[in-house]
């Protein structure tokens, strides 16, 4: 699309000056000289703005920070990080077609793909991340068109073997997408290991004060589209004067695609205010990202040695099953931690319930330090045997571990232990 950061500052501040926060360019509408200007930019919207439900100004200018910092050609954001989940598999899957992911993902993603997708007739393939790559190979199907797996799981804190994965899945011509949500691009860059399209819950660690809900997918501009399985990216597509995406677009074909025809037909586009939000989450993420771990470390550490404590998932932790693909692909661990307490349900409740200091609520990646049950509540959809999948035992607590004095955080976590008998 035209340059985001002209269409930002055009008009708002003198000529060689930059503004020194953001503007919020609250408008639905562009005003266009004559009705030749309008009419070819409903040819070839990437020309300049139609509309804020496919761009905005101050939606754009995020769009292209969260680009550069995962290093990708091009991201559209949306409305949650369930769209941006929905619409990258829409933009590449259509009813007939399947893909594969891993069981440990996030509980409303398994929703998503068990029934929403399934209802709309594309199969989701749920795979053992530890199974061997022959076992893997054998999911393929000649319909599968791509391989999805969480950068650190949530809530079970392993960490998915990108470089694998993005081989197994490009050695049968398909793209790897990765939910970066908990490393973000501080601790990850999925593309520098194979990953082709990344997408995020902003909500979480990039907004960090849980202001807002929103959500991102970013294109690597690397996948090769044009190898014969998607040809919803390279025929002429109807619905756009018989365009065709790669041959048009090239590198950009993916993203491009996506915000021309799926945002257009869905319309889960942010409001530009809560770009602007967004973006003041941006501007910390680096610093945050740092304590984040720090006091999450400090955390995990005292956790390991509570006797009351049946086992800890960080890691970050040395002895932890994923600490050697953590030290391959993480420049540090995130602040959540998932651990689970002896006595089951009932004691974690009487813990969680005890607390002061954490709040007992359905987010997590906050400033603030929050605890959540998720066999109880973000899971609470999922089946015994889809809890076990995804790593849920009914004692799990997932703990995102904030940024309060650690001291303050210990304090407290010792008052819920107590509690327990």
């Amino acid at each position: 699309m035209k340059d985001a950061t002209k269409c930002l500052h055009a008009g708002y501040h003198p000529k060689n000056s930059e503004p020194r926060v953001m503007p919020i360019v609250q408008s639905t509408t562009y005003v266009y000289d004559n009705t030749e200007e309008v009419a070819a930019v409903f040819d070839d919207p990437t020309k300049s703005l139609i509309y804020s439900r496919f761009g905005n100004p101050t939606v754009m200018a995020v769009e292209d920070k969260i680009a550069a910092l995962e290093g990708g050609i091009g991201a559209m954001c949306t409305t949650s990080g369930q769209a941006a989940t929905l619409l990258s598999i829409l933009n590449i899957c259509e009813a007939g077609d399947s893909f594969i992911s891993t069981t440990e993902i996030y509980g409303g993603t398994v929703n998503l793909f068990s029934f929403t997708l399934k209802k709309m007739g594309i199969e989701c393939i749920f795979i053992d991340k530890n199974a061997s790559d022959e076992e893997i190979s054998r999911c393929f199907k000649p319909n599968t068109k791509a391989v999805f797996g969480e950068t650190i799981a949530n809530p079970a804190l392993t960490v998915f073997d990108i470089e694998r994965f993005a081989r197994l899945a490009h050695a049968h011509g398909v793209p790897l997408i990765v939910d970066n949500t908990f490393a973000t691009p501080v601790l990850c860059k999925p593309f520098d290991f194979g990953a082709d399209i990344v997408i995020h819950s902003t909500s979480k660690y990039m907004d960090g004060h849980a202001v807002q809900i929103g959500g991102v997918i970013v294109d690597s501009g690397k996948f090769n589209w044009e190898n014969g399985n998607f040809p919803g990216l390279v025929e002429p597509d109807a619905s756009y004067h018989g365009l065709s995406y790669t041959k048009t677009y090239g590198r950009a074909a993916y993203i491009i695609k996506a915000r021309m025809q799926l945002m257009r037909d869905f319309g889960v586009y942010p409001a530009a205010h809560s770009a602007f939000l967004l973006n003041l989450g941006l501007e910390t993420l680096d610093v945050r990202m740092q304590q984040y771990c720090k006091n999450a470390m400090i955390v995990a550490k005292y956790l390991k040695g509570n006797e009351k404590i049946k086992s800890v998932k960080y890691p970050g932790l040395e002895g932890d099953e994923c600490h050697a693909l953590a030290q391959k692909y993480l420049k540090g661990s995130s602040g959540v931690i998932s651990f689970v307490i002896k006595g089951g349900k009932a004691a974690a409740m009487k813990f969680m319930n005890s607390l002061e200091l954490a709040s007992n609520e359905v987010h997590v990646a906050d400033i603030r330090t929050c605890v959540l049950h998720p066999a109880s509540e973000t899971h609470r959809q999922l089946s015994d045997e889809q809890l076990v999948a995804a790593g849920i035992e009914s004692g799990m607590v997932r703990l995102s571990v904030g940024l309060e004095n650690v001291d303050d955080i210990l304090e407290d976590l010792e008052r819920g232990f107590a509690a327990i008998d």
